[in-house]
C-alpha cells in the first residue's frame, strides 16, 4: 500500500477529505519550488502533486501554463522532477507526479515508473493517457507497486466511467468541469454529480480538481469528495508576490485556510 492510499484511509477514519496541493517542478526555481511545497505542507496540505512542466498542455489554464513556461525556460526536466519528488517524500508527505504521456514515453515507461518508486512517490496522474493505450504503463505501475491515476470528466459516459475507474488506484481524479485549470468564483455543480456517478461504480477514493481556491469552496467539495485538489491558487500567489519570502507566507496562509475548509 502506497503512502497515498494510507493517507485516504486516515482521512476517511477522521471523516474528512484530504487536501492535495499542486505545483510544477522548477517553479519559481528548483529550490523555491521545494520551499513553496514545504510551506503548503506546514500549512496543512496532506499530499502533493508535482507537475512535470510541459510545453503543450491539454488541461492546464493560463496560470499553470505560465508557471510551466518559466520552469521549462530554466531547464527543468525529468531529473529535476524526480529530485523534487524525493525532497517532498523525505518530509513524510505522500506525493505523486502529474504528467502528460509524452515525457513518460521519452524517458522510458519502465524507467519512469521505477524512478517514481525510487523517489518514494506514490504514483502518477496521466491526464491524456487513455486506458486502451495504457497497457505497458499499467504493467510498469504494477511491477513497481505504485498508483496509476486517470482523469474522468462530467462528459464521461457511465459505461466508460466504470472502465476507467476500474484502472485507477490511489484515487480517481474527477475534473469538476469541461475546461482547463484555474481559479474560479464557484465550483461547477457538475462536480457533485460526477462524484455521485463514480460512487456507483467504484469504491476508490475520489479527488476533485479544477477551480477550488478558497476555504468555502474546499469545504463545499469536501462534503462529497474524498480529496480536494488546489493548484492555480497557490501558483497565482507566488506569481503575484513581490518577493519569495512574501510568497511563502501567503502560500502557507492559503494552505491553512483550505485545511480548515476540508476539516470543518
Amino acid at each position: 500500500m502506497t503512502p497515498l492510499s494510507q493517507l485516504f484511509e486516515k482521512t476517511r477514519a477522521e471523516n474528512r477529505a484530504a487536501l492535495i496541493g499542486y505545483l510544477p517542478a522548477g517553479f519559481p526555481s528548483q529550490q523555491e519550488c521545494i520551499d513553496a511545497i514545504t510551506a503548503m505542507v506546514e500549512g496543512g496540505v496532506d499530499a502533493i502533486e508535482i507537475g512535470f512542466p510541459y510545453s503543450d498542455p491539454v488541461m492546464d489554464g493560463p496560470i499553470i501554463q505560465a508557471a510551466a513556461d518559466l520552469s521549462l525556460s530554466q531547464g527543468t526536466g525529468a531529473r529535476e522532477v524526480f529530485s523534487t519528488l524525493s525532497a517532498i517524500t523525505a518530509l513524510g508527505t505522500p506525493a505523486v507526479v502529474m504528467t502528460y504521456w509524452n515525457p513518460i514515453e521519452r524517458y522510458g515507461v519502465e524507467n519512469f515508473a521505477k524512478s517514481i518508486s525510487e523517489a518514494g512517490g506514490s504514483g502518477v496522474i496521466t491526464p491524456d493517457l487513455t486506458i486502451e493505450e495504457a497497457g505497458p504503463w499499467r504493467a510498469a505501475v504494477k511491477s513497481e507497486e505504485i498508483n496509476s491515476i486517470f482523469v474522468v470528466a462530467p462528459s464521461t459516459k457511465d459505461e466508460r466511467l466504470a472502465q476507467v475507474t476500474a484502472e485507477c488506484s490511489g484515487f480517481i481524479y474527477a475534473a469538476s468541469l469541461m475546461g482547463v485549470t484555474g481559479t474560479r468564483t464557484t465550483v461547477s455543480s457538475s462536480a457533485r454529480d460526477l462524484v455521485g456517478r463514480i460512487r456507483k461504480v467504484s469504491s476508490t477514493p475520489v479527488a476533485v480538481g479544477l477551480g477550488v481556491s478558497t476555504r468555502d469552496q474546499a469545504h463545499e467539495v469536501a462534503q462529497y469528495a474524498d480529496g480536494v485538489i488546489v493548484g492555480s491558487a497557490f501558483i497565482r500567489l507566488l506569481q503575484e508576490s513581490q518577493s519569495m519570502g512574501e510568497g511563502l507566507i501567503r502560500v502557507k496562509e492559503l494552505a491553512q485556510s483550505l485545511a480548515e475548509g476540508v476539516r470543518r
